[in-house]
């Protein structure tokens, strides 16, 4: 009859922290799982070894509520390939697949359980989950597995069915028939049966204690319906329809109180473990009061593992021989699933009529194992294994060796095992030195033993006397960095630490007791530190901490520091495959080091980090890209202009990537530059500013020309009124037209500068343009292109209009133009007199000094006695040269603010100079 069948795990391509493949070996409400390693490979794989040989008669999935893979696979094999590489893939046949909804009707709230009917053949079955599908809640790109269950049939009781199979014909011919309705629903009903007890939906929706129970009562239904007892056979069904109520209902309440707990609501959390206690108390007083309960019920201890009832007809009771699975270095979890199997088949064979048929599974949600295991590191939490007999070595939880997968022979209790031969050819020159009582606890399978070796050795290496000989004392050294580098690779956590210890002793302590080489630390860092770093990318968090800060520590250890060969480890480039964990680790290592090291002697150099940074840049994980941003971000305060040099240029075009602009964005911070947002900011500031200030000159240039206009009504009317008094008595003689309003005269502009206001008789057109170029106080020429422009506007002149605009830049200090190749000098410095806004005061670009603001302060300052310092025409107001002759002037140009070139002819009443609104001059 197909049963439940029993597996462990042998293998899995990965899994997050607190969610390893070895979860799928319980079943029980509150069980979490396995979870692939967030943004992994795909296709994940997961390795399982049956507890024997058998006849895969179905299979279950519990799939996760979003994490769900795409695809499912399915391969089956006789035996464990020596290792998981392509080339052996070929030992796995493949059944099929399955697909998975992708769960969007339920909107990710429920959990599909997949059923799969499969008739194979083997003790190894394989797992290959493809892609996810995509929803909003899996942001990490994940896969998950809830829960799985195997059904089947022992492949070795192949005899079975055929003595079944004759039964049948024999029944046939006598009339007699095996499909009685009475037998409906029973194991004996059917020889293909399989019973409700030994779904998978039963263990996840059952109180793990009630569940014993009901097997009990289900296995005593069995044999009352074969001994014909139908009252008690009627009595025990109706008591298990009730129980599987109770136990669905239990589940529920611990599912709550776990929810409860983690969020530390412990009020409520102990309210559910009362209701639960109350309502347990209750279901099994009804049973006692029919008599079918023992007067008090079978709690399960707490050092039973979690496995499935075996009930004791069952064939998994008879006794069976397990080959185990060859090893190879790198399998991680083989020896323990060949321990644990052992022990499963042991304990089968043990006389079931000595100890009452109890369920020995364990109850995932138990609080005081739970608390007890929650407070040991993940690591070290012990796995669902059977007891052993009393006197057998406890077997360690994990172990990484792949050399001890041979027997070992001659151990007495107590002791490590004797050393394999294997071992024993690998490790001989360590025997040699230390003695083969050591190495063979180094090399147990016992991870006590081994922790005891090493801690043994540090000792030893501790007492030796001063005076060794050198040669006895290298020896020595190197056999301990043997054992020290076989131990870093140990998964479990106390022997990792034991030989971080040994290794820091042999450095820090050994080494200059006995004043040996260079050389010898120069061997200890080169055969133990690389790998130590693959350490930093194992898939515990606990264990990447502890191999970081370890390797932080001796890199600054006196002895090591001379080396320089930790910096050295640290710069090599990431490769494409390297593990997340690894390269942020490497990462997270180099940029703290750098900061305790420094580049100068140590190691690193501006080179190699920088090309190691940069590189790290095009890494496909974000982490490691913003800590590559701030190593660069380090780099450039010490080594500005150096770092530059490994980046391309600062234009739009590299901007366009978000690492370079933020990479350059912190260089301007970092040197007190502003940032574009800054920039752009200040520049809408400034055109609003501008624009303001552009209006409000048109409005006060339209004041003054209505003020002239009434200025020359004036003088026109004086002039008639003298004419008529000197000759009042002309009559007859015609009067001259007045002048309209519309073309109002423009003499009084004659003989006048607009800019420095002199007024002249020589101030004719060649005149004005002599005085433009050489005397007006108030205009200065360009050095660069040779035109004349007003002081006030030379800076942007200098950035917008002149020819030489391109090689000029604007400090943000002072607001002025200064040559480009300059400008960082300029900057760095600091010397420049800082700009004050606009509406504050003006500024000066002659002499560099702030001033107070508005037109009128522009000629005080520039024509004033104690006005600019550093205007050279103030020297020739009083030495005018004569007017060139006509058309001989030179060409003069004039800008302002509008940045309006001069030279563009606008015709003027009488010549000379006219004043549009913008501050825009032409000359006539």
């Amino acid at each position: 009859m197909p049963h439940k069948i029993g597996f462990v795990v042998v293998s899995s391509s990965g899994h997050e922290d607190g969610f390893s493949a070895r979860e799928l070996m319980i079943h029980a409400p509150t069980v979490s799982g396995w979870r692939s390693p967030r943004f992994c490979q795909f296709p994940q794989e997961i390795v399982l070894q049956m507890v024997e040989r058998c006849r895969i008669r179905k299979l279950q999935l519990l799939a996760h509520q979003y994490m769900i893979p795409s695809r499912v696979e399915f391969y089956i094999s006789e035996s464990l390939p020596e290792c998981f590489s392509p080339c052996h893939a070929e030992r796995f046949r493949r059944l099929g697949y399955v697909s998975l909804c992708d769960n969007e009707m339920t909107g990710c709230k429920a959990r599909e359980l997949k059923s799969v009917y499969v008739d194979a053949v083997g003790q190894f079955l394989k797992l290959i989950f493809h892609e996810n599908h995509t929803n909003k809640y899996n942001v990490y790109n994940q896969v998950a597995l809830v829960a799985i269950n195997i059904i089947g049939d022992p492949a070795d009781l192949g005899d079975e069915s055929n003595i079944a199979s004759r039964e049948k014909l024999i029944d046939h011919y006598l009339g007699h028939t095996t499909e009685d309705p009475a037998l409906e629903g029973t194991c004996t009903g059917k020889s293909d049966y399989i019973s409700p007890l030994d779904d998978l939906a039963f263990d996840m929706y059952q109180d793990p204690e009630v569940a014993q129970i009901i097997r009990k009562l289900d296995e005593r239904k069995r044999e009352a319906v074969q001994k014909e007892r139908y009252d008690y056979a009627k009595k025990l069904k109706q008591a298990i329809a009730d129980l599987q109520k109770v136990g669905e209902r239990l589940g529920r309440f611990e599912v709550e109180k776990r929810c409860a707990v983690e969020k530390e609501d412990y009020d409520l959390a102990k309210e559910k473990k009362q209701q639960m206690e109350r309502y347990r108390g209750r279901a099994y007083a009804r049973l006692q009061l029919h008599g079918l309960l023992d007067a008090e019920p079978v709690r399960r201890p707490l050092g039973l593992p979690l496995q499935p009832l075996v009930p004791p007809g069952s064939p998994r009771h008879q006794p069976a021989t397990l080959s185990p699975p060859p090893q190879e270095e790198g399998v991680t979890e083989n020896r323990f699933a060949e321990a644990l199997l052992q022990d499963k088949l042991s304990s089968h064979s043990l006389d079931t009529s000595q100890q009452p048929p109890v369920d020995q599974s364990l109850p995932a949600t138990h609080p005081h194992l739970k608390t007890h295991l929650q407070s040991l590191p993940y690591d070290e939490r012990p796995l669902p294994a059977v007891h052993k007999q009393p006197g057998a070595a406890a077997v360690e939880p994990e172990d990484g060796d792949a050399d001890m997968s041979e027997a070992p022979r001659g151990a007495t209790a107590g002791e490590p095992e004797r050393l394999t031969e294997k071992a024993l050819r690998e490790a001989s020159c360590a025997v040699d030195v230390l003695g083969e009582a050591l190495v063979a606890g180094a090399y147990s399978k016992t991870w006590s033993y081994r922790e005891d070796a090493l801690l043994t050795l540090c000792e030893r290496l501790g007492e030796m006397p001063v005076g060794t000989p050198k040669e006895d004392l290298r020896s020595a050294l190197r056999a301990s960095v043997f054992l020290i580098r076989r131990a870093i690779r140990d998964i479990v956590t106390p022997v990792f630490q034991a030989s971080l210890k040994l290794l820091k002793m042999v450095i820090t302590q050994y080494i200059p007791k006995h004043k040996l080489s260079k050389l010898d630390t120069t061997y200890c860092v080169e055969r133990t530190v690389p790998v130590l770093l693959t350490r930093t990318g194992d898939s515990s968090a606990r264990l990447r901490i502890v191999a970081s800060n370890f390797i932080q520590e001796i890199a600054l250890f006196k002895e090591v520091k001379s080396l320089q060969m930790i910096p050295s480890y640290l710069v090599q480039p990431l490769k494409a495959n390297t593990s997340t964990h690894l390269a942020l680790s490497q990462m997270d290592l180099l940029a703290r080091l750098l900061k305790d090291l420094g580049t100068s002697d140590t190691g690193f150099t501006v080179d190699n980090v920088m090309k190691f940074s940069v590189g790290a840049l095009e890494h496909r994980v974000y982490e490691v890209r913003e800590t590559a941003v701030r190593i660069i971000w380090d780099m450039y305060k010490e080594h500005r202009a150096l770092t530059l040099d490994y980046l391309p240029p600062d234009d739009s075009s590299t901007r366009k990537n978000v690492l370079y602009k933020t990479i350059f964005e912190g260089f301007a911070k970092l040197d007190g530059r502003p940032t574009d947002a800054e920039i752009r900011a200040q520049k809408k500031a400034a055109a609003e500013e501008a624009e303001k200030q552009k209006k409000d000159e048109i409005k006060a240039l339209q004041g003054q020309l209505a003020a002239l206009k009434e200025m020359q009504a004036e003088v026109q009317e004086k002039e008639s009124e003298a004419t008529k008094a000197k000759d009042p008595d002309a009559r007859g003689r015609k009067a001259a037209p007045p002048s309209t309003p519309d073309a109002p005269d423009t003499r009084c502009l004659d003989n006048l500068c607009i800019f420095c206001g002199e007024r002249s008789d020589s101030f004719t057109e060649e005149g004005l343009d002599l005085h433009y170029w050489k005397q007006c106080l108030m205009l200065t020429r360009c050095d660069h292109c040779r035109q004349v422009v007003e002081i006030a506007s030379l800076t942007e002149h200098l950035l917008t209009e002149c020819d030489k605009k391109d090689g000029f830049g604007k400090c943000y200090r002072c607001n002025e133009a200064v040559l480009k190749e300059e400008l960082p000098k300029h900057i760095k410095t600091r010397d420049c007199n800082p700009a004050k806004p606009e509406k504050l005061a003006n500024r000066c670009p002659l002499c560099h000094e702030n001033f107070t603001p508005g037109e009128e302060a522009w000629k005080a300052h520039l024509m004033g006695a104690a006005g600019c310092t550093m205007n050279l025409r103030r020297t020739h107001v009083l030495h005018k040269p004569a007017a060139p002759p006509p058309g001989k002037g030179p060409a003069m140009s004039k800008s302002g603010t509008s940045g309006t070139k001069v030279g563009s002819k606008i015709p003027t009443p009488k010549g000379g100079l006219s004043r549009s609104s913008g501050r825009t001059y032409t000359k006539r």
